[in-house]
Formats: C-alpha cells, sequence, structure tokens
C-alpha cells in the first residue's frame, strides 16, 4: 500500500499517478477500476481531478514482476476450448488470479502451466483473464488466448451481449415467483473488503426466479443484466434473503466451501467465428450433496 498527498490541483488523478509513481496510465486505471484507489477514503474514477493536499491511498496488489507469477500444475475442468479462447468450470475455493498475498494458487497459475497462449492486455497477473467470478463462487468462467479476442469479449459483457446465469440457494423461503433488484451498488462505507446498496453507487441489475422451495432455503436463478462486485450476493442480502453459507453477507458461521453460488449457465456469440455459443455446468457436489440432503 502507498500513501501520496496531492502536490497539485485540477489534474485527473490518472495521468497525476502516473507521472509520479512512474507507472502507465493503464495499469493506475485498472487500480482504480477495482476500487484499489481510495481519495480520502472514497473511491473514485479515473477521470477525478485531484485538489491539493487530496490523501490518496493506493492499494497496489496487482503489481507483481513476471517471475513472482509461477505455473501450477492443476486439473483444470475445461469446458470447451478453441484456438481463440478456452472456458474453465473454476471450482469453490479457488481465486481466479493472484492477489493479496496469494500468487501460487490461483486460476492463473494453472492456466500459465497449461499454455503460453493467452491474452496479456490485463498484465502480468492476469493472462486470459477477461472478467472474473470470486474465489467461493464456483463455475463457468471465460478465458481469452488473444488480445484481439480479450478486446471483443470485453466489448461483449460491456455491452451485456453475454448472458450468464446463477443459481444460488438463498437462505429463508422467497415467497414470490420472481422478482427484479434494481439497485446500486458501491464500496461499503464501513468496510472497504465490502460491497453495500448505496445511494451513489453503480446501477445494478438482478433478475431472480425461484426454483425450488425448501423448509428453511429457497433455490433460485439469477441473471445478471449488469456485472458489479458481488453482485448476486449484495442483492440477495440487501432484500433480507442472502446467500446459505455467505462468509461475507449472511451474518452466520460459514464452513470452507463458502457461498452456495454458481455459475451455471453462460451464452455469447463467438467473437470470430460468429457461432452461438451456450454452455452449462452441473451444481459442485458439495452443493448438490446439500440440496439432496434438503429433499
Amino acid at each position: 500500500m502507498k500513501k501520496v498527498v496531492s502536490d497539485t490541483q485540477n489534474i485527473r488523478i490518472d495521468k497525476y499517478l502516473a507521472s509520479i509513481l512512474d507507472e502507465s496510465r493503464e495499469y493506475i486505471g485498472k487500480l482504480i477500476d477495482d476500487h484499489l484507489i481510495l481519495v480520502n477514503d472514497k473511491v473514485i474514477k479515473a477521470s477525478f481531478k485531484v485538489n491539493l493536499d487530496d490523501e490518496i491511498i493506493i492499494h497496489d496488489e496487482l503489481r507483481k514482476s513476471d517471475e513472482d507469477i509461477l505455473p501450477v500444475k492443476m486439473d483444470l475442468d475445461i469446458v470447451y476450448e478453441d484456438e481463440y479462447l478456452m472456458i474453465i468450470n473454476k471450482p469453490s475455493g479457488l481465486v481466479v488470479h493472484p492477489g493479496n498475498g496469494n500468487y501460487n494458487n490461483t486460476l492463473v497459475n494453472g492456466l500459465i502451466y497449461y499454455t503460453k497462449k493467452l491474452s496479456d492486455i490485463g498484465g502480468e497477473v492476469r493472462p486470459g483473464i477477461v472478467h472474473r467470478i470470486d474465489k467461493d463462487t464456483s463455475g463457468l468462467i471465460l478465458v481469452a488466448k488473444t488480445n484481439k479476442v480479450h478486446e471483443l469479449l470485453a466489448s461483449d459483457f460491456k455491452n451485456k451481449r453475454i448472458k450468464r446465469e446463477y443459481i444460488a440457494l438463498l437462505n429463508g423461503v422467497f415467497k414470490e415467483g420472481s422478482a427484479t433488484i434494481d439497485a446500486p451498488i458501491g464500496r461499503d462505507k464501513h468496510n472497504r473488503e465490502k460491497m453495500a446498496v448505496v445511494e451513489n453507487g453503480k446501477r445494478a441489475v438482478t433478475h431472480m426466479k425461484v426454483l425450488k422451495r425448501y423448509q428453511d432455503y429457497t433455490l433460485v436463478r439469477c441473471i445478471l443484466e449488469t456485472g458489479r462486485t458481488h453482485q448476486i450476493r449484495v442483492h440477495m442480502a440487501y432484500i433480507g434473503y442472502p446467500i446459505h453459507n455467505d462468509p461475507v453477507y449472511a451474518n452466520k458461521e460459514a464452513t470452507s466451501f463458502g457461498q452456495f453460488l454458481h455459475s451455471y449457465k453462460m451464452n455469447f456469440i463467438h467473437p470470430i467465428t460468429k457461432k452461438e455459443m451456450e454452455f452449462t455446468c452441473p451444481l459442485p457436489k458439495y452443493f448438490q450433496d446439500f440440496l439432496d440432503g434438503l429433499d
């Protein structure tokens, strides 16, 4: 972590930090996008203009050299692969990319062991990574093999052309058949490790449909219209039905498996072949066994 007190004013923060830290504006922008740069304890945008004596905190977890990111042999569950992209079924408990002191046991470590052909737009610690899912969220994740494909997929995500469906087990019995949660999400003002529904957050929309009700739980399908950090977890907790076993948002003791949230389905048009692609993957055994026990 670095701390900087601004000695200038009326200059974009990405430009200012790039000049004093000898880092690229692209790298600074990634830190800002990931809410790793705070000004006076507030999340900002790259277009924010600094004022004299602003206190800037930089959580630079992204910065690691190539030699620090080691290839690690893993049993990757590859759902699909061609010369342009891969789709991986990520197990619960596996972090997507290095950071926060974990540089040897992430999906990226497994990917760079498996193949040298990965996009490098995301920098040394995020080769191939176009989007992320949380450590304890399981299921489908897209990986780009070339920079061109990475850019096209990133554009598809931004413009909502990639459809994702999740399956989640909620605490409590949700009585309605479906719901749409349209509530803005931003960094929790009291705990920067958490997200929350906040007035000045980014618009976040989750469509939810009940699949099955149990005595104390509800199995639901969630479709993301937007892709905010922890979106489904925050929205479900916000409406009073947190995801079962969520160690952050359920306010209950959780097992090591983490939240019962699974990236179940993905639809998109292949950025190169233009073919319509659709993939699904089954629930993790621990998740399915728990449901079978409820039955």
